[in-house]
C-alpha cells in the first residue's frame, strides 16, 4: 500500500509556495504522492471570499521543489474544462516532473455552484457524457498520434498534440464516484483506478471495512476481462499514534484498498489550513 496526502486547492493551499513546501515535507517525509482539489468556487456560501488556487499551477510548484512523489488532482471535472487544453496541462507537468503525474478525473461539484454559477449546463447525464467523451480524447491526444473525432459534445480536425505523455500509454487515470452508486463505478473500471467516496462516509471520514469489501468486489468483476494494475484509493483522517494507524488502515488494505490518502475531516472548522495539514505530513505516513 502507498500513501498520499490530499489537500484543497483554496485557503492556505491557494498559494502555489505552500504547496511546494507541503510538498517536500510530504516527500522528506516519506509518503508517496500529494494530491490537490480541483474547484474554482465549491461552495459559494462556505467559501466565499477564500482564495482559490489553479490546481496545475499548484502542482507545478510542488513538482519544482521534489523529485520521487506522485502528484495530480483528486478530482478534475473533465466537463469542466476544455479536452485540448486540459491534455496539455497533463502533458506539460508529466513532462517537468519525470512521468509523475496522476490524473484523477470526476463529475464535479457542487454542480450548482461550480457549473451553474458561470452559465453551464447542470444535467447531471449531461456532464457525464462529457466526462466519457472527454476521458476518451484525452487519452487519444496523450498518445500523440493525430485525431479526428466527431461526437456528440466535442469535434476534433487533424490534430496532433505533441509532446505525448512521458508515462506510456499515458498518466494514470483514476476516477471519483460514489460508492454504492454503480455508474460512476463502472466507468472508473475501464481505466487505472477509482477514487470512491462513500454515501456514508464524508470527505475525511473512514469508509466502513462491509462497504469497501462490496466496492472492491463490484469492480474486481467489472474488470474481469480486463489486464493490468489497478488502484483502489481509499481515504481518511488517520492517528499520528503508528500502532493506531496500523490498525485503521490494516483491514482496509486486506480487503483490497492500494492507497491510502489522508485527507482532512472536512466538517472540521479549518480543514484547510496549513498548521494541522503539516503536523500530520511530519509524524509520517502509516505502516502497516
Amino acid at each position: 500500500m502507498r500513501f498520499s496526502i490530499n489537500v484543497p486547492n483554496f485557503g492556505d493551499f491557494a498559494d502555489p509556495r505552500t504547496v511546494a513546501l507541503v510538498a517536500t515535507a510530504a516527500e522528506q517525509a516519506g509518503w508517496d504522492g500529494l494530491f490537490v482539489w480541483d474547484h474554482v468556487v465549491h461552495d459559494k456560501t462556505r467559501r466565499r471570499g477564500q482564495p482559490f488556487g489553479d490546481p496545475w499551477l499548484l502542482l507545478t510548484a510542488a513538482a519544482l521543489a521534489t523529485s520521487r512523489i506522485r502528484l495530480g488532482t483528486l478530482v478534475t471535472p473533465v466537463a469542466r474544462r476544455r479536452p485540448e487544453q486540459l491534455a496539455r496541462q497533463v502533458a506539460t507537468l508529466d513532462a517537468l516532473s519525470g512521468g509523475r503525474v496522476v490524473f484523477g478525473a470526476g463529475l464535479g461539484g457542487p454542480i450548482e455552484d461550480e457549473f451553474g454559477s458561470f452559465g453551464e449546463p447542470t444535467d447531471p447525464v449531461l456532464l457525464a457524457e462529457r466526462l466519457d467523451e472527454g476521458l476518451d480524447l484525452l487519452n487519444r491526444y496523450w498518445s500523440g498520434e493525430p485525431v479526428n473525432h466527431d461526437g456528440k459534445h466535442y469535434q476534433v480536425r487533424d490534430v496532433q498534440l505533441l509532446p505525448a505523455t512521458v508515462q506510456r500509454p499515458r498518466t494514470p487515470v483514476w476516477v471519483g464516484g460514489y460508492w454504492p452508486r454503480r455508474r460512476p463505478i463502472r466507468r472508473a473500471a475501464r481505466w487505472d483506478g477509482v477514487v470512491p467516496l462513500f454515501t456514508d462516509a464524508r470527505h475525511g471520514e473512514v469508509p466502513s471495512i462491509g462497504a469497501v469489501r462490496e466496492l472492491v468486489d463490484y469492480v474486481r468483476a467489472q474488470r474481469a476481462d480486463r489486464d493490468g494494475p489497478f488502484e483502489i484509493v481509499l481515504g481518511g483522517a488517520s492517528p499520528g499514534d503508528p500502532a493506531a494507524a496500523r490498525d485503521l488502515i490494516s483491514p482496509l488494505a486486506d480487503a483490497g484498498a492500494t492507497w491510502w490518502d489522508e485527507r482532512q475531516v472536512q466538517t472540521l472548522v479549518g480543514f484547510d489550513r496549513l498548521a494541522p495539514v503539516l503536523r500530520r505530513i511530519e509524524q509520517g505516513p502509516p505502516t502497516i
